[in-house]
């Protein structure tokens, strides 16, 4: 392992507290990622992680070499973009973290343009409900929806999804079609949590001019969003979500829009990826591209 790859082993074992995940993330043994940083160590002469059973932190000297580590990586990726075609045609593993529905309904059916463009780039694509630790597991960048959670990466702003609140036309017939947000309390929504986010149990509407949340009760609760989608289609409740998620079905009459006539907050869309890939060629294309896909369906 050269200088520039034990670097690389340092700044990911920083930023994910493990050498466990750290060594997964690079695809290499644990016993490599141990004995790499005590042989940086013992060239450095000091000290620059200390490790519990339950943790790994970096000393004040840590500390100050991570930092330096993460510029010189940066600048070192990108003094070698300048030099070869890699900034407008990179190559490499990409690996990005993103929904399933946006994956399969938004990303997936263009994604052959991507390949054209970029032939080069092998792309991962992983997706999924879970919260996933882009340094821990070597993601280069996710999407994710909603403000951004984790002040340690790099977020930029794709899109501004519209939202919509539906329920299955057995749900209505039985608990009626409500006429005005006050009367949401009425009903029953499909109860959703993620991680350790609080339980959801609300519908947003916008108000006067501005987003209300209100309260209404449910009986089923879940934390996936094929099974949150699907028991709103079988009647157990109202959902709330992107309109991209669910316009299929409402074009064919499985689901029906609650309130059509009442606006609803929009969920910001953002890319998020580690500090250190904000000079990456292989990310900055895909964040071009993927931000050229929801900028044309702006407004769907």
């Amino acid at each position: 392992m050269d200088r520039f790859e034990a670097m690389t082993l340092f700044v990911r074992i920083v930023e994910s507290g493990s050498f466990t995940k750290a060594a997964n993330g690079l695809d290499i043994p644990r016993a490599t990622a141990t004995l790499a940083i005590q042989r940086m160590e013992s060239r450095l002469g000091v000290r620059l992680l200390e490790r519990t059973t339950r943790q790994v932190r970096p000393t004040p000297e840590g500390k100050a070499f991570h930092e330096r580590c993460v510029r010189l990586l940066a600048e070192l990726e990108d003094a070698e973009a300048t030099l070869k075609p890699a900034a407008d045609n990179p190559d490499g593993v990409l690996r990005v973290e993103m929904h399933g529905a946006q994956a399969r309904l938004i990303v997936l059916p263009r994604i052959q343009e991507f390949h054209r463009r970029y032939p080069r780039l092998e792309l991962i694509l992983t997706s999924g409900d879970r919260f996933v630790d882009l340094v821990g597991e070597g993601v280069d960048c996710a999407l994710r929806s909603g403000a951004p959670a984790d002040s340690s990466l790099v977020a930029r702003k794709l899109a501004e999804m519209p939202q919509t609140i539906c329920a299955s036309p057995a749900y209505l017939e039985n608990a009626g079609y409500p006429r005005h947000p006050g009367e949401l309390h009425k009903h029953q929504v499909v109860n959703f949590f993620s991680g350790n986010n609080a339980t959801d149990s609300t519908l947003d509407v916008i108000v006067d001019g501005r987003s209300r949340a209100f309260e209404v009760g449910g009986w089923i609760t879940v934390n996936d969003a094929s099974t949150y989608v699907e028991s709103g289609r079988q009647g157990c409740g109202m959902i709330q979500l992107p309109r991209f998620h669910v316009a299929p079905l409402i074009e064919r009459g499985e689901l029906v829009e609650v309130l059509p006539e009442w606006s609803k907050p929009s969920l910001p869309l953002h890319a998020v990826y580690p500090q250190r890939r904000q000079l990456s060629p292989r990310v900055r294309v895909f964040l071009d591209w993927i931000a050229s896909i929801y900028a044309a369906r702006s407004g769907a």
